[in-house]
């Protein structure tokens, strides 16, 4: 089973299968807004929405924080577009 934590320290949600890194989302907070910078997933587990589910962890803490959340990452900004 594949974990999806936050790790506000240091700025991303990472994907976790078995306690070993897999996936990552990683974002830059200034002031209210959240901007997500990259997203990735190793090769071998691509293709299973993991790398949707580290966005819309980041999404979910941005409305909780109440903060913008804007992407310069092509893929979060995708997904971005298509929760509106």
């Amino acid at each position: 089973m594949i974990n999806i934590i936050l790790n506000k320290n240091e700025n991303r949600a990472i994907a976790l299968d078995k306690n070993v890194k897999i996936g990552e989302c990683v974002y830059e907070e200034n002031n209210n807004i959240i901007n997500i910078v990259h997203t990735g997933v190793e090769s071998d587990y691509q293709g299973q929405g993991i790398a949707k589910r580290l966005v819309n962890l980041v999404i979910d803490y941005s409305k909780k924080e109440n903060k913008k959340v804007v992407a310069t990452c092509s893929y979060a900004k995708k997904v971005l577009e298509n929760n509106k």
